[in-house]
């Protein structure tokens, strides 16, 4: 049991430092972020950013290696 929870401490952490990566990039690239981890209901956006009059809402899909897949294959047409 003890693993399993670190395996699953592992994987927030991980999921955790995907999302700063892709702030730290939209930072640098113009954008200011206006909410990270919004909730409505059961739905969750990992990060909501601006950039003039554009709004864009990023789902972040964070792995250690493509064993499992590519990240972009488990965003489903509920996250599009």
């Amino acid at each position: 049991m003890v693993l399993y929870f670190s395996k699953m401490a592992e994987h927030y952490e991980l999921g955790k430092k995907g999302e700063q990566l892709a702030i730290d990039y939209l930072l640098k690239q113009g954008y200011t972020i206006v909410e990270r981890n919004w909730r409505f209901q059961k739905a969750e956006i990992d990060i909501i950013a601006r950039k003039e009059e554009t709004l864009i809402s990023v789902e972040v899909k964070t792995r250690s290696s493509n064993n499992f897949g590519n990240p972009q294959d488990f965003v489903n047409p509920k996250k599009n």
